[in-house]
């Protein structure tokens, strides 16, 4: 899982073909710390699928306020440099795995 800064987050959401799953969190946020080892999980079984990326909103908040970020955590699907969709404060790693599966099979 890589974290994100800005220009990190900008050229990840821009590679062609390669969907990334960022997650928009705080280290003050207990839900955030609580999906955590899921974030984790996620990230080492798409590694080959999906790039996985964390932004920490407290270190960029310019760039939750750009992407419309009001609720954390936050999971948002990218596809050269679009938005494929959104996911609040997932219950689960099945719920993530559910949510990243609608999206890439559109």
């Amino acid at each position: 899982m890589i974290e994100m800064n800005q220009e990190l987050f900008h050229s990840a959401i821009q590679q062609p073909g390669k969907p990334v799953l960022v997650e928009f969190w705080a280290p003050w946020c207990v839900y955030c710390r609580r999906i955590g080892p899921a974030m984790k999980k996620i990230s080492e079984q798409y590694a080959g699928i999906l790039t996985v990326g964390q932004v920490n909103i407290d270190d960029v908040p310019a760039l939750a306020e750009a992407e419309r970020i009001e609720v954390i955590p936050t999971l948002v699907l990218y596809r050269d440099g679009q938005a494929l969709g959104s996911i609040v404060a997932p219950e689960s790693k099945a719920r993530i795995e559910e949510f990243i599966r609608e999206h890439l099979n559109q």
